[in-house]
């Protein structure tokens, strides 16, 4: 990949990292805003898991990025899954969720958003070559 490509590739992970925050952020804001029980606990391990995985898209290399740019996209789909069916048909254990809840209309925008950039940065990260150390890649 040449070095257009490598500064897009850095641009993509700058930004997944940045909505991983978000989505991690508003996650935690919940939990200290007065969600508890079942619920409070799925957003610290929501939050958990969005922080360890916008690390992973700035430190990560090779194999490991092609990885962590796939499951942080997988994170971000079922985060707004889960938030569509709890708004909709409600989730197992009663958890149901209203429109005008605190953060909602936010929290959809901004992981509709979030797919998109990891789906970008999922499709540029996986057409990227394998470099090894030392090796350079010429267009043939």
């Amino acid at each position: 990949m040449n070095s257009t490509g490598q500064g897009f590739l850095w641009l993509m992970r700058i930004l997944s990292a940045i909505v991983l925050l978000l989505i991690a952020g508003i996650h935690i804001f919940l939990v200290f805003d007065g969600v508890g029980g079942t619920l409070g606990v799925l957003f610290v391990l929501n939050g958990i898991a969005g922080l360890v995985l916008a690390i992973a898209m700035l430190v990560t290399r090779g194999a490991l990025l092609k990885v962590a740019t796939v499951l942080s996209l997988l994170f971000v789909i079922a985060s707004l899954l889960a938030l569509v069916l709890a708004l909709t048909v409600g989730l197992p254990g009663g958890i149901r969720e209203v429109w005008s809840f605190t953060l909602v209309p936010e929290t959809v925008i901004i992981e509709a958003i979030g797919i998109v950039v990891l789906a970008i940065t999922s499709a540029v990260a996986l057409r990227s070559p394998r470099v090894t150390a030392g090796a350079q890649v010429t267009a043939g």
